[in-house]
């Protein structure tokens, strides 16, 4: 494992309204783009394949430069080359748990994915996915954020404290990855590698994602009610902008 994705500083990526400004739109991306290529050097470019098992904000730290480290791998399990996927008791954080794993204990890189995609909006949106008051909202930022995919109006999800200008775009590739690497089929997800140049590749073609799990937010058990598949998105003229009073992701 490369040295780098086990270095840690004392800066996390954590969440406190009084820090709204701290981080821009190139530094959350930044932040986004190192722990892709964490994840997918972790996944794919060892001999064998780690699992992480527990990303979410605070296990992400940063450098003196604000680089992405990835860290505390005290969940971390390794996956051989010849298993479809490891069957082992469930542990890690709710919120950040992919669905087949937290219903069956079946481990895959996909579930690390999950994990990702649910990263991806809390940084887009400053909200926080695992919420310790779960009648705060009827909805989990997962669910919120496909169905503002589906109704066109992600727009109304972003941190306030983005500015918006030439990157809006950038910002809807985000949450639209983030809905990819969240959908509740697990081979629907894409794989780091293909999560990252869907990232970085601006002229990458992204399919529409489908549903993600629905999931009880008082119990964390899974719902059956399914939304219709989501329509073709046009972000220049189907997104309308509207500030949203949330906590945010900043250094420390």
């Amino acid at each position: 494992m490369k040295s780098t994705l086990l270095a840690a500083s004392s800066t996390k990526i954590s969440s406190d309204t009084s820090k709204g400004k701290a981080l821009n739109w190139e530094k959350r991306f930044e932040i986004i783009i190192g722990t892709a290529e964490g994840l997918e050097y972790l996944h794919e470019n060892t001999k064998t394949r780690i699992i992480h098992r527990d990303i979410k904000a605070s296990n992400i730290l940063l450098d003196s430069r604000l680089r992405a480290k990835i860290a505390d791998f005290g969940l971390a399990r390794s996956f051989q080359e010849d298993k479809s996927h490891i069957s082992t008791a469930i542990a890690g954080t709710l919120g950040y748990m992919a669905p087949e794993y937290l219903s069956h204990g079946q481990l895959t890189e996909k579930a690390d994915v999950y994990s990702f995609g649910v990263l991806l909006l809390e940084i887009v949106t400053g909200r926080q996915n695992n919420r310790s008051k779960a009648s705060e909202y009827s909805d989990s930022l997962v669910t919120t954020a496909w169905k503002h995919f589906q109704q066109r109006t992600v727009g109304e999800l972003f941190d306030q404290n983005l500015k918006l200008h030439n990157v809006k775009n950038e910002i809807l590739r985000v949450v639209h990855v983030g809905l990819l690497c969240t959908q509740e089929i697990p081979s629907l997800r894409p794989s780091m590698s293909k999560a990252l140049q869907m990232l970085v590749k601006k002229e990458e073609y992204l399919p529409a994602p489908t549903n993600p799990p629905f999931m009880d937010e008082k119990t964390m058990e899974l719902n059956n009610t399914c939304e219709n598949p989501a329509l073709p998105f046009d972000y220049e003229n189907h997104v309308s902008i509207a500030s949203i009073s949330q906590s945010i992701f900043y250094p420390r």
